[in-house]
């Protein structure tokens, strides 16, 4: 098994593969992560649920399989994506079983360690009568005065993606009440998967991951009358890695988001590591003044932190980079740089002594965006080069302000409270642990950059 880029503080199953987080609660003080999984082997197949808890959003303890095919049943070629829920005070996953795909229910009555499919599966087998829909799948529930709602993931043939909006008394029997939201096909894809709907602030927020945009995009807007209408809208993450986030209400009424980061070099050398995807950290989201979601490290992991540096006042220019003492390949990285009249500026991280492999996280003025430059990332030939950018402007005065979690082949980068973008790379050699700060066409300072050793999840 491939160790030296296997994450440690970033959840992933022991082995083999695993793509959306699903069933995220927090049931009796514990939080429950489950995920679509595939034990048999490093690559998409026949998906079960993987099950994992922990006490703290942070450290992780393996369960056992909590959802797997079931022969001739509504499930049988896979049980996709959903939702966990508390019914009436019986823990319940609501899932797409497939093929066809139909939505179904299981229970448990052991503390969310064995679960119990409902004999009435499929509860919802069809999708609405004369609906021609480019999907049917990914089921979120919530309650709503004294109901259940469901929003799932659809699209409708030539118009666009769209949400399919259902109610039920008892999750048994649902009663289809139209589209929630349909999007514009050339905009945002012909299926919306993995939705997510959820009162924020007072605003609604709608959550969607588009075929065939690979990525997740949110809307803010109002709700009334069992239709939501998008006001602002943006990109989850823009790092290019980020797919079917989940996002969960815990019990102190944080709203909390983890996605799927998928990987970035070959099939066959997923394979061969004998491990594919894992989840992003977890992220406290809420709304910035303008209306946009905003997206912030859990507190918790700093729980994580271990030996700490601290340098201030370096400087860059087009031609004498600024090397830093620190290095690493699981850090927590805390810094403020002012771009002063520098074109490109920011770090690099995972550098090796000569350069031939190091990755830039970094802010372009000129086309007023942040930037993952993957280009020298790695020696590999498997592994991907793209550069991914997210349109970013500072206002007058304003330094860049960033919180980047290295962690092996994960790269999660937070920044101005107003932009996250995570990527994966697979550096080949052992010394390309460097940090740096660099400039193009001027002068940038690091004004402060504090960083920490992360600690293994599973110490």
């Amino acid at each position: 098994m491939d160790l030296v880029n296997r994450p440690i503080y970033h959840f992933a199953p022991l082995a083999n593969w695993m793509n959306d987080p699903n069933g995220l609660i927090q049931w009796q003080g514990k939080y429950h992560l489950f995920y679509q999984h595939n034990p048999n082997g490093a690559y998409w197949d026949q998906m079960h649920w993987g099950h994992a808890s922990s006490p703290d959003l942070v450290h992780w303890t393996h369960l056992p399989i909590a959802l797997a095919p079931t022969q001739g049943g509504p499930d049988k070629d896979g049980c996709f994506s959903g939702c966990a829920i508390n019914h009436n005070g019986a823990p319940t996953l609501v899932y797409t079983g497939t093929m066809p795909e139909v939505q179904c229910l299981a229970t448990s009555s052991d503390g969310l360690l064995t679960w119990v499919k409902h004999p009435a599966n499929p509860v919802i087998p069809t999708p609405p009568e004369g609906l021609q829909v480019t999907g049917f799948r990914d089921p979120c529930v919530w309650r709503e005065g004294d109901a259940w709602l469901m929003a799932l993931g659809s699209g409708f043939q030539d118009v666009g993606g769209a949400i399919l909006l259902y109610r039920s008394t008892d999750l048994v029997a649902w009663k289809y009440l139209g589209p929630l939201c349909v999007g514009d096909k050339a905009e945002t894809g012909h299926i919306w998967e993995c939705p997510n709907f959820f009162p924020l602030g007072d605003k609604h927020v709608l959550i969607i991951s588009p075929v065939p945009l690979k990525k997740a995009i949110y809307f803010v807007g109002s709700y009334r009358d069992h239709r939501f209408a998008p006001e602002l809208s943006g990109d989850v993450d823009a790092g290019g890695h980020l797919y079917a986030p989940q996002v969960f209400e815990d019990m102190r009424g944080r709203r909390i988001l983890f996605g799927w980061l998928w990987e970035g070099r070959s099939k066959e050398s997923q394979k061969e590591a004998g491990w594919a995807g894992v989840m992003s950290l977890p992220r406290v989201l809420s709304l910035n003044a303008d209306g946009s979601l905003c997206c912030a490290p859990a507190p918790a992991l700093q729980t994580l932190r271990g030996e700490s540096s601290h340098v201030q006042d370096a400087t860059a220019r087009t031609d004498s980079e600024a090397r830093l003492e620190m290095q690493g390949d699981a850090l927590e990285l805390d810094v403020t740089i002012q771009p002063g009249d520098a074109m490109l500026c920011g770090l690099k991280v995972r550098c090796s002594p000569d350069g031939a492999e190091q990755t830039l996280i970094g802010y372009d003025r000129a086309q007023g965006c942040l930037f993952i430059d993957r280009s020298r990332s790695s020696l590999s030939e498997s592994a991907n080069h793209e550069i991914y950018r997210s349109a970013f402007i500072l206002q007058d005065g304003e330094p860049l302000r960033w919180r980047v979690f290295l962690d092996h082949s994960v790269i999660e980068v937070f920044a101005n409270d107003r932009a996250c973008l995570t990527s994966r790379i697979y550096p080949t050699r052992a010394d390309s642990l460097g940090i740096a700060l660099f400039a193009q066409g001027g002068e940038a300072r690091l004004e402060t950059l504090d960083t920490w050793q992360m600690h293994s999840m599973w110490a």
